[in-house]
């Protein structure tokens, strides 16, 4: 593991590319030289996650803020692994700043946040390479602990963060690793309950929607990356099978995941929903098939009315506030409503994005510049995970210039 004083080191690069925005017209900046505020707000938030989650003399991360080594995490198939004190974070914490980062260079182009992918995020991330198990992937916890399970929807999301960064640089280096993985994907499918991929490799009793709905998302993406047909067959696949087995056809949001008894967890959960607005989204995208624009908008919808709730701020205004509930799938949701936007041109959606991280920014935030959990921003946590930060992160950079 390469190391390094990564606090100086991340602070000076967003530092620098914040004071540039003071000197004149840079990527914080619009047109008529107004200051971009979610740009600003998502450049603040990540000096603070590394300020408050960073580790001198490595580039991994802590799971909380205040840092808590009995912290248990809720998300792991093996109650062992759940119950083990970890100094650091596991891979899903840890990946959400992959995303977070590679939206802010894909925002900006400000080569300040690829040096800090290259040279923080991705550095780190290899402590959790497993090429021990085959096919190679990424493991739950560091290679240097005891062996760990291996999730296929977290590589999922690596996948397409690896994918992304492809086709913003044209590096065959991310490429690479993102059809690698893929091979791993691979591995999680079979023909049980007709197709699909399982949650956990080390952990077969369920085929759920956080793998299969970015899964389609990933393989098509990496069609659009390759050109290699077989992607694009794979993602339809995917997209069909989780539209057939787990879509609640009342509302058209989708459950959690399906059994191998057959049975359905019916859950509804924001990015599971999310990511098939993008993959329907990407599909009409490539074959113009309006019955995919239809999905799309129909599971938006739905979304819109599910994960929203009426509220009214403290001005009086009245809004449709997101409502509470794990802050990084909605801004997983929100990846889906921008692949949408980019067809319709319909910013309703967004607005309601807008307007809820106005009220994040307002009344969410304590005084080191990390956020609560609770959008009315009348609860504050004791401890803060670090995912919620890298999602508040990605949701600013992403809307920034939308």
């Amino acid at each position: 593991m390469i190391k390094r004083n990564s606090l100086s080191f991340i602070s000076f690069l967003v530092c620098v590319f914040i004071l540039s925005a003071c000197k004149g017209k840079s990527s914080e900046a619009g047109e008529d030289g107004s200051v971009n505020n979610n740009l600003v707000r998502a450049s603040q938030t990540l000096d603070s996650l590394y300020q408050h989650y960073g580790i001198a003399g490595t580039e991994l991360l802590r799971e909380t803020f205040p840092f808590d080594d009995q912290h248990k995490a809720t998300y792991l198939a093996s109650e062992v692994q759940t119950n083990v004190p970890n100094a650091y974070s596991y891979l899903w914490p840890y990946s959400g700043t992959f995303s977070a980062v590679t939206v802010l260079f894909e925002s900006t182009k400000d080569a300040a946040f690829k040096k800090i992918l290259d040279e923080k995020v991705l550095i780190g991330l290899e402590a959790y390479f497993d090429t021990q198990r085959q096919p190679s992937a990424y493991s739950s916890y560091i290679n240097e602990a005891p062996v760990s399970d291996r999730f296929y929807d977290d590589n999922v999301w690596l996948g397409i963060d690896f994918t992304d960064s492809y086709m913003l640089t044209n590096e065959k280096r991310y490429l690479e690793k993102a059809e690698l993985i893929w091979k791993f994907i691979q591995s999680g499918t079979d023909d049980n309950l007709g197709g699909g991929i399982y949650w956990c490799e080390q952990k077969k009793g369920s085929k759920n929607t956080c793998s299969n709905a970015p899964g389609a998302v990933y393989a098509l993406k990496l069609f659009i990356a390759t050109g290699d047909s077989s992607y694009y067959h794979q993602g339809l696949n995917l997209y069909n099978w989780t539209k057939n087995n787990l879509q609640d056809t009342e509302d058209y949001l989708f459950y959690d995941n399906i059994r191998m008894d057959g049975s359905v967890e019916k859950t509804k959960y924001a990015y599971n929903s999310g990511q098939m607005i993008q993959a329907a989204s990407i599909l009409y995208k490539l074959t113009e098939k309006k019955e995919y624009l239809t999905d799309a908008q129909q599971i938006a919808k739905g979304c819109s009315s599910y994960f929203f709730v009426d509220f009214t701020g403290k001005d009086q205004t009245s809004f449709r506030l997101i409502k509470n509930g794990d802050i990084w799938f909605t801004a997983v949701m929100l990846r889906g409503f921008v692949e949408l936007y980019t067809i319709d041109k319909d910013r309703t959606y967004l607005d309601m994005f807008n307007k809820s991280l106005d009220q994040a920014w307002n009344t969410m935030r304590d005084d080191n510049g990390l956020f609560n959990t609770d959008w009315t921003g009348q609860k504050k946590d004791d401890k803060k995970w670090l995912l919620t930060q890298a999602a508040i992160v990605e949701m600013y950079a992403r809307l920034a210039f939308l």
